[in-house]
């Protein structure tokens, strides 16, 4: 039986402590000088490396938008206007399924029908440039309503919002109108996949 070695414990930190700091500046190139600035408060060491581990990998992760990795999947991405109502919903369950494929799940939106949501992901959704995330264990959400716009928040609030987020607003914004509380139209989002 081996008896506790204290200064095994601390060399082990002081370790830690290294390859800390060498995340932090590694970061902070990939980032042009910006990326960290100041510690993380009370937060344990190895959680601290963990996270900045993490980030790390998503820095490094090459950047595409998901519409050029699901023509690389061998998704056939067929424009809007050339798909009748049965292909449609086709199409779009064969989309939303390869993107949790390569860690991108939908949320929110149930306020639009399958041609409106085909037609956000063609035109907007999928052509933003994010990191590839297939092979990280994180995972990348995208919403119709993300853009945190003046449209996207009232569809928030009209929709999504639960009574005390509405009440948060109103009080946040008292002179802002606030929009009523309507049902939802549809009902795709408790179906659609989600991350593990």
């Amino acid at each position: 039986m081996s008896a506790f070695d204290p200064g095994a414990e601390d060399q082990a930190d002081i370790d830690r402590e290294i390859r800390i700091e060498r995340m932090k500046r590694e970061l902070d190139d990939l980032a042009g000088g910006s990326m960290i600035s100041g510690g993380f408060g009370e937060v344990l060491p190895r959680l601290e490396e963990v996270f900045l581990e993490r980030v790390c990998e998503i820095e490094k992760a090459p950047w595409d938008t998901n519409f050029t990795r699901l023509v690389q999947l061998g998704v056939a991405m067929v424009p809007p206007t050339e798909l009748d109502a049965p292909s449609i919903e086709k199409k779009l369950k064969e989309v939303i399924h390869a993107l949790a494929s390569l860690r991108c799940f939908l949320e929110q939106t149930d306020h639009l029908n399958d041609r409106e949501l085909y037609e956000w992901l063609w035109s907007d959704g999928l052509r933003e440039e994010t990191p590839d995330l297939t092979h990280l264990e994180g995972a990348w959400h995208t919403s119709p309503i993300g853009s945190g716009n003046e449209e996207d928040m009232e569809i928030f609030l009209k929709y999504y919002a639960s009574a005390r987020e509405r009440d948060d607003w109103k009080e946040q914004f008292p002179t802002d109108p606030l929009p009523p509380k309507c049902s939802l139209p549809y009902d795709r989002d408790r179906n659609l996949p989600r991350p593990e």
